[in-house]
């Protein structure tokens, strides 16, 4: 189903209605089978609070929206084969693209915090709520390692090594056209536009933000390039390399070609590589890193073997 959003206010009639109840009778052309799972995963709020109890009863003059994201309503689950490292203190994922980082107004259940939350939980002691903490974040359609901590000692530690730019970030991304400059920096202020909802550079008002880069191979029409980020801005990578007139492949919200050799590219091709640091408890360093996912590999070979 698309993404869409329906906004509904309870009448006297549906004064104490169940809440799939009352969405179906407004909007019939939302079945109770996709309600309910909808209603649990979180897309359903009732006066402003997400609510995911199908039986909720409904009171007059409630405001009751429906958040459809547009995505798979199987929920995503965190297995032992998305783990690149896990100890007593900080556990590192390979996270696959198509998955939010946190929740949001179209879910709870099935973004990666709520996967991690299921993932950690204790069976013996179901509640008890499991320590987490997030110092990263990476967009839906990003792919790569992410590392979080797991114990109340190190979050304060792990947080203070990201803010403090201690933690050296790689990514790979494949771009469209070719770069003039072979390697380069891209440094400026970012801001969020409220009228596009883009990341942009601005001349005052934004974050600084740091972008190294370097070519790795060049293609017919696109280049690998290898990313460092001195810092973690929302869509800083994704923004300045649209600015520099070379955007990502697949990502059509910065104006990256959706369709690249006549093949569709379904989402950015970006992925966090590697994630450098000293780990906050244990001393020593600790590179973690992840591996290409299937499409960007499968992209890369279809691009290798169309020669120039």
């Amino acid at each position: 189903m698309a993404r869409k959003t329906y906004r509904l206010t309870a009448g006297a009639e549906d004064d104490g209605t169940r809440l799939d109840q009352f969405i179906a009778r407004h909007q019939p052309e939302l079945s109770r089978t996709l309600l309910r799972k909808v209603i649990d995963l979180g897309g359903v709020h009732v006066a402003g609070k997400r609510v995911r109890k199908c039986s909720f009863a409904v009171r007059r003059g409630q405001g009751v929206e429906v958040y459809i994201d547009g995505l798979p309503l199987e929920p995503f689950t965190l297995s032992d084969d998305h783990i690149l490292h896990r100890d007593k203190y900080l556990l590192a994922i390979n996270k696959p693209a198509g998955v939010d980082t946190q929740p949001t107004p179209s879910r709870y259940k099935g973004t990666l915090y709520d996967a991690l939350l299921r993932f950690l939980q204790d069976p013996f002691r179901p509640k008890d709520r499991p320590s987490l903490g997030m110092v990263q974040r990476l967009d839906r359609d990003t792919s790569g390692v992410m590392v979080f901590s797991i114990h109340p000692s190190c979050h304060r530690a792990l947080t203070e090594s990201f803010v403090g730019r201690d933690v050296k970030k790689v990514y790979l991304a494949l771009v469209a056209g070719s770069l003039q400059e072979k390697a380069g920096e891209f440094r400026s202020l970012l801001a969020k536009n409220r009228a596009s909802n883009l990341v942009r550079s601005v001349a005052r008002g934004g974050k600084e933000a740091i972008t190294r880069y370097r070519v790795v191979e060049e293609f017919r029409g696109a280049s690998l390039v290898e990313v460092e980020l001195l810092t973690g801005r929302s869509h800083q990578i994704r923004a300045h390399f649209s600015e520099a007139g070379h955007p990502l492949l697949g990502d059509s919200r910065y104006g990256g070609p959706d369709q690249f050799g006549g093949r569709p590219v379904l989402r950015q091709m970006l992925h966090s590589r590697q994630l450098l640091l000293s780990h906050p408890r244990l001393q020593g360093p600790l590179d973690l890193e992840a591996p290409l996912p299937a499409d960007m590999e499968k992209l890369l070979g279809l691009l290798r073997a169309d020669p120039d």
